[in-house]
């Protein structure tokens, strides 16, 4: 059974499906005035590993994220840089795309866009009004939040001693709050103002406040209530907040069965700030960092829990997932250098280990979606094979069960997003350099351009120059292969090789 964090319960919870092997997840996505930050990656990050995990336990699962493209952000970038609010939403949704794709998060089942969906927004406004729950006011609505009992029972928070938040101004001096009846009431929808974007509305011309577009979006795309709704530990208040006093306010009903909450990130254990000066675009990151690297770095703490990012932070994390990646590489190698020898690999050994770390990991990922204990088995199976493979030929007939362990490492892995297998056969990555591929083409007659097969050339090229005793050939090779961040191994079944960077 698998148990998660409700924020709402305060307690871990039996996953309750409302439909028997279908999971609705609800993830709320970006505002998009300017590219993501690693912390927004974060949180992406983080739900697509349980939805992942889902999957990989039979879930049929919906997820969907939607995109707030009308906003005063995105207003205020557009005024700032003289185009339309739909120009700047359209170049960072395709920069939010893109830049998902790069870390290896999957599309959600739907994306719906904020100025595609007012017409439910309006619906259900019009259904807070009808309700009693939301009254109009010179074109500007307002949920009612004393309406609401349940109010502040998501984030903990008090009614009663909440602060009212910012107070605004209107043209002719007069306080917003004092249009409202309770200062703790937010809007729904928002009158017109000159130059901004707006649709028509029984209330007149405007546009629909933030809050309202995931409720709307959710019960339009999952219906209610729906299993479960996650995303960052800062939107749990106002925004998640207010999501579910208006959604349970018009329906009735519950909204989310779950609630759950990813935790923050931190810069060398500081708040990322732009004031700080340590605050990171995800697209700058990756520029010098693998994106396997770093979701693995993400891997190694608790979804919910606070995680420090950093320069050491990642070169830890490189090495640690090289580990991983090598002791692949490492079985394709004596795998594809099988003989008829008689067997001195435990086999029934590696199977059970590999069916253990399979139970270890599946148990730590039920409990809460725990990657790092469930990264953990994946490591302890990795130790176990190099530990009973070492310096061993793998007999014909044991190669069946050693590509069992093999396949069952690429498998735990791939629950988390990183293709181990495309890292040990060099195809969609830069695990190899490209110029590897010119080191061949001058020392081997390679004439390709895949940097694996490049590699494979070299090794070929060097052990037939150690045959011939053509030790000036040989040499060259391995110089240049090192030079280039290689490790050359030589054993008695041939040359091992490890890129190291």
């Amino acid at each position: 059974m698998i148990k998660l964090y409700d924020t709402k319960a305060r307690e871990k919870q039996d996953l309750k499906e409302l439909h028997e092997g279908k999971i609705g997840m609800y993830v709320c996505g970006p505002t998009v005035y300017n590219y993501i930050h690693i912390g927004n990656a974060r949180t992406f990050i983080s739900f697509d590993i349980i939805r992942r995990y889902l999957m990989w336990r039979g879930y049929d699962v919906t997820f969907v994220q939607n995109v707030t493209d009308v906003d005063d952000k995105i207003i205020a970038k557009a005024n700032e840089e003289g185009r339309s609010a739909a120009d700047v939403a359209a170049e960072y949704t395709a920069a939010f795309i893109e830049d998902m794709h790069k870390v290896g998060v999957l599309d959600p089942t739907i994306r719906p866009k904020a100025t595609e969906e007012i017409e439910s927004m309006i619906e259900l406004v019009r259904d807070l009004i009808e309700t009693g729950h939301a009254y109009e006011v010179e074109g500007d609505v307002y949920f009612a939040v004393r309406s609401y009992p349940a109010y502040g029972e998501l984030s903990g928070r008090n009614v009663d001693e909440m602060e009212a938040g910012h107070r605004e101004l209107r043209a002719d001096g007069k306080g917003i709050e004092d249009r409202k009846r309770d200062q703790l009431d937010f809007a729904l929808w928002k009158a017109a103002k000159p130059g901004e974007p707006a649709w028509e509305s029984p209330w007149g011309m405007g546009r629909p406040g933030w809050h309202i577009e995931c409720s709307a979006m959710s019960r339009k795309y999952l219906g209610l209530p729906f299993d479960i709704h996650g995303g960052g530990a800062d939107l749990a208040f106002p925004h998640h907040e207010n999501e579910r006093a208006q959604s349970e306010a018009a329906c009735g009903c519950t909204f989310a069965e779950h609630w759950m909450h990813g935790g923050m990130l931190q810069i060398n254990k500081e708040k990322m700030s732009k004031s700080l000066g340590n605050f990171m675009l995800l697209r700058d990151v990756l520029e010098t960092t693998r994106p396997e690297v770093l979701r693995f770095l993400m891997l190694q703490t608790h979804y919910r829990s606070p995680l420090d990012f950093s320069e050491e932070r990642l070169s830890e994390a490189a090495a640690a997932l090289g580990r991983i990646e090598n002791a692949v590489k490492n079985l394709d190698w004596q795998l594809a250098s099988t003989a008829e020898v008689a067997s001195s690999v435990n086999v029934q050994r590696l199977a059970e280990q590999a069916q253990h770390a399979r139970e270890a990991f599946i148990e730590a990922m039920d409990d809460d979606f725990n990657a790092p204990r469930a990264l953990g088995a994946v490591f302890d199976l990795v130790n176990d094979v190099n530990a009973e493979l070492a310096d061993k030929t793998i007999a014909e007939a044991d190669a069946a069960v050693v590509r069992e362990v093999r396949e069952t490492i690429v498998a735990l892995m791939g629950v988390f997003g990183i293709d181990i297998e495309a890292q040990a056969t060099g195809e969609g990555t830069q695990a190899y350099p490209v110029e590897v591929v010119a080191l061949a083409a001058e020392l081997a007659g390679f004439d390709g351009d895949d940097a694996f097969d490049a590699v494979e050339a070299l090794l070929d090229a060097r052990a037939a120059a150690r045959a011939a005793k053509e030790w000036a050939v040989a040499d060259a090779v391995r110089d240049g292969l090192v030079g280039l961040g290689f490790v050359i191994e030589d054993t008695p079944q041939g040359a091992r090789v490890t890129f190291e960077g």
